[in-house]
């Protein structure tokens, strides 16, 4: 089979179980994912939260857990990579930019998150993410339709065109209230910040806590005209 014949087949994949698994359980299109890739899949986690990787350790115990380390996450966040590797059945990946931050101040000039943020995520979470699902076949994201009105369209299985791979979003229709309900009743591990004002993590320079009435994004990269890092578009 060739390899553009292959790609049209996943592709075809995908688009067929975005329709089939709609209303299938986080976990139903987890094991799907388990059954159609074996080992060739994974999880991303920001880790705000350890719900994804929870649920996928229950479709596939060990399965690989991908953390983007920008080297600018707060500490809580780094905390939270290390509690989820040491309490759940996952393997943790930690992907690296190929710069430091030390390394990237002295070619582009410092805080370039402040002057070009779209750059920055893109050596800082972009590029990693690309070498990170170099060896899978598809990839498992916490995107929320509930997140934001950007994320309102995701499907729970979708074709990453991007990167030539099944996307799974497993937990795309969950609600805020069923999300703090699997928490609640699993002792999920939950970034503490999230209890500090914060709606959505992502690297301390880019977030802030949110103001009253905000949705759970608004604390991103504020003030800009900027609402995704690049990883879901």
């Amino acid at each position: 089979m060739s390899l553009g014949t292959d790609l049209t087949s996943l592709q075809a994949l995908a688009e067929r179980a975005g329709d089939e698994l709609e209303d299938a359980s986080a976990l139903e299109i987890l094991e799907w994912a388990r059954q159609q890739f074996g080992t060739e899949w994974c999880v991303t986690s920001s880790m705000a939260d350890a719900v994804l990787p929870h649920l996928a350790s229950r479709a596939m115990p060990g399965v690989d857990v991908v953390f983007l380390d920008t080297g600018y996450h707060f500490a809580e966040t780094i905390g939270m990579r290390d509690a989820v590797s040491a309490v759940l059945p996952v393997n943790v990946r930690t992907m690296l930019p190929l710069r430091t931050v030390a390394q990237q101040d002295a070619e582009f000039g410092p805080k370039l998150h402040d002057r070009d943020p779209g750059a920055c995520c893109a050596m800082r979470k972009v590029e990693p993410l690309e070498r990170a699902l170099a060896p899978y076949r598809a990839w498992a994201s916490g995107v929320r339709r509930a997140d934001s009105p950007t994320r309102a369209g995701a499907r729970v299985v979708e074709w990453d065109a991007k990167r030539n791979m099944v996307k799974l979003n497993p937990i795309a229709t969950w609600t805020d209230e069923q999300v703090d309900a699997y928490i609640a009743e699993n002792g999920i591990l939950v970034n503490p910040l999230l209890s500090d004002g914060y709606g959505s993590i992502g690297c301390g320079p880019c977030t802030r806590r949110l103001l009253p009435g905000e949705d759970a994004r608004a604390g991103r990269w504020a003030g800009l005209d900027k609402t995704e890092c690049g990883l879901h578009t």
